[in-house]
């Protein structure tokens, strides 16, 4: 084999094994501005509050009214108004039994009342990130704060086009085309 055809073999070969390759890399993070918004946060809301039921009677004075009525009725009324005397009794007597027992005391309970209020929280939901690769600065939005040093994929440049877009590769969006920024750009709310 010739050594001119041999050098042209071995100079197309590794053009198209450096098309398909890239390498990872480290970038130095010059800012990290985490992004917060306001989020609604549903929380139940309870109170306990001293509720007081009035007291009623247990209806034992009642009873034993209608009894001693009853029996006084009849022991007072005679022939055919013994009956009357005795329903009278009963009546009479219920009433007078009921009125002396009287209500008993208020009864006081504790009773919650719950509700759902709505409260708003900052919460940071990503990071607009300004990292420093080969002298140049570049901007990308992150879900997480990426430290001091960003991991990059960079591909070579073929005919002045990257064969493969440079970008972070921890847990960040690729960046189809960096772009030169000095500041950040804002990250769009969803």
């Amino acid at each position: 084999m010739n050594k001119p055809y041999a050098f042209g073999l071995a100079l197309l070969s590794t053009a198209m094994i450096a098309g398909t390759a890239s390498a990872q890399e480290m970038a130095r993070v010059l800012s990290t501005t985490p992004i917060v918004q306001q989020v609604a946060v549903p929380q139940q809301v309870c109170t306990n509050q001293q509720v007081a039921t009035p007291g009623g009677t247990s209806g034992a004075g009642a009873a034993m009214g209608a009894v001693a009525g009853g029996a006084l009725g009849n022991a007072v009324g005679g022939g055919s108004g013994k009956a009357i005397a005795t329903v009278l009794g009963v009546v009479g007597g219920a009433v007078l039994g009921n009125s002396i027992e009287g209500p008993s005391k208020p009864q006081v309970r504790n009773v919650q009342n719950c509700s759902t209020q709505t409260v708003y929280e900052n919460r940071t939901v990503a990071y607009n990130v300004s990292y420093e690769y080969a002298g140049r600065q570049y901007s990308v939005q992150m879900p997480n704060d990426p430290g001091q040093y960003l991991p990059v994929q960079v591909s070579p440049v073929i005919n002045g086009r990257a064969s493969h877009p440079s970008y972070p590769v921890s847990g960040a969006q690729p960046v189809t085309a960096p772009v030169y920024n000095s500041t950040p750009q804002p990250y769009p709310a969803h």
